[in-house]
C-alpha cells in the first residue's frame, strides 16, 4: 500500500515535471504550459514541448528511477550499503559496447543494440567466474564484478586511444559521462519495452528481499533458494543496467545516493525503500538534467552534473547516519 511520503515524492516529481517543460532556450510559464498542451493549434512552444522537452524528461526521469531502484536492490542483496550499481560490471561493459559502436560509426540504433549486448556478455561472464571457482557466494560475485570493471574499463580506454581524436574522440568522452540530448519517443519506447517488466517485478518481490538480511542457514530452513532469487535478481539489474547505459550513458552517483535518501524518509523496510528510492531516483535524476542543460549555453554531461551534487550529498548522509549512530 502507498504510503504518504510516497504519495508526496510523486507529486513532487509532478510539478518538477510540469517545470521543466518550461525551461529551455525558448521558455514558458505555467499559463503557457497548459495553454501548449490543451490549444489544438500548432505553436513554437508546442513543438518544443512535445517534440524535444517530453521525451527527454519521462526518459531521464526512468533512467533515474532505474539508477535509484537497482542501487538499493543490489545493496539490499550485497547487504553493502556502499554498493551502486557498477558493482557487477555491467554498466562499464555496457559502456564499452557503446564505446564500440561509435568508435565503428555506427548508428543510434546499433550503439543501443551494442551496449545493451555487451551489458548482458557482463552478466554472462560474471556468472561464468562464479561457476569457474565453484561458489556463487556474495564476496565471489563482488570480486567477479572487480574484474569485469577492470577489464571492460581497459577496453574503453583502447578504443579512446584508437579514435579519431579530431570527431569520433569527442563523441565517445561525451557519451561515456551521460546525456539526454538525443532523447527521442523512439528511444522511451525501447526504454519502456526492456525496462517496465523489469521494474515492476522488482518492486512486486520487494518484501523477499527484507529475507536476504538473514543467514543463508536461516534461508535454507526456510526453504527459500537464496541462488536463485540471487541470480534472478542479478538478471533483472543486469536488463536494466544495460537498457539505461545503452539509452543515456554512464551516469554515476545516483544509485549510491538515492538509496541512503530513502532509507532516511522510510527506514530499512524494503517494501517501503524500494518504490521510494525509485521515485527520489527520478526525481534527482530530472533535477540533474535541468541543472545540466541550463547552467550553461551548451550543454554539460550528467555525469558531471550527478556527480557535482551527489558528492556533497553523500557527504552529508554519512555524517548525519555518524551522528546517529553515536
Amino acid at each position: 500500500m502507498l504510503n504518504s511520503k510516497f504519495l508526496f515524492l510523486a507529486v513532487c516529481w509532478v510539478l518538477f515535471a510540469l517545470y521543466s517543460l518550461g525551461i529551455g532556450q525558448i521558455s514558458a510559464n505555467f499559463g503557457e504550459i497548459l495553454s501548449a498542451i490543451f490549444s489544438q493549434s500548432e505553436s513554437t512552444i508546442k513543438t518544443a514541448i512535445f517534440d524535444i522537452r517530453l521525451p527527454r524528461i519521462l526518459i531521464s526521469s526512468i533512467c533515474g528511477g532505474i539508477l535509484g531502484l537497482c542501487g538499493i536492490c543490489l545493496q539490499g542483496l550485497f547487504k553493502n550499503p556502499l554498493v551502486d550499481p557498477k558493482i557487477i560490471g555491467v554498466s562499464t561493459a555496457a559502456s564499452f559496447g557503446g564505446c564500440l559502436a561509435l568508435l565503428f560509426g555506427l548508428g543510434a540504433f546499433w550503439l543501443i543494440i551494442f551496449a545493451f549486448g555487451f551489458g548482458i556478455l557482463g552478466l554472462a561472464i560474471l556468472f561464468f567466474i562464479a561457476h569457474f571457482v565453484r561458489n556463487s557466494s556474495i564476496y565471489t560475485l563482488i570480486l567477479a564484478g572487480i574484474i569485469i570493471n577492470g577489464f571492460f574499463g581497459a577496453l574503453i580506454s583502447l578504443t579512446q586511444f584508437l579514435a579519431d581524436n579530431e570527431d569520433v574522440l569527442p563523441n565517445i568522452v561525451f557519451w561515456l559521462m551521460g546525456s539526454f540530448v538525443t532523447s527521442s519517443y523512439d528511444k522511451l519506447q525501447i526504454l519502456l519495452i526492456v525496462s517496465l517488466p523489469c521494474m515492476v517485478m522488482l518492486i512486486l518481490m520487494r518484501w523477499r528481499f527484507n529475507l536476504l538480511s538473514l543467514d543463508e542457514k536461516d534461508l535454507k530452513a526456510l526453504k527459500i533458494n537464496i541462488n536463485f532469487l540471487r541470480t534472478f535478481i542479478l538478471i533483472l539489474a543486469t536488463l536494466l543496467i544495460a537498457t539505461q547505459v545503452s539509452i543515456s550513458g554512464n551516469i554515476g552517483w545516483v544509485g549510491l545516493i538515492v538509496p541512503h535518501i530513502a532509507r532516511l524518509l522510510c527506514g530499512a523496510n524494503h517494501i517501503k525503500s524500494i518504490p521510494t528510492a525509485f521515485i527520489i531516483g527520478m526525481i534527482f535524476m530530472l533535477l540533474v538534467d535541468n541543472l545540466a542543460r541550463t547552467l550553461s549555453q551548451s550543454e554539460i554531461p550528467i555525469g558531471i552534473i550527478s556527480a557535482l551534487v551527489g558528492a556533497p550529498v553523500f557527504a552529508y548522509l554519512l555524517k548525519r547516519n555518524h551522528k546517529y549512530a553515536n
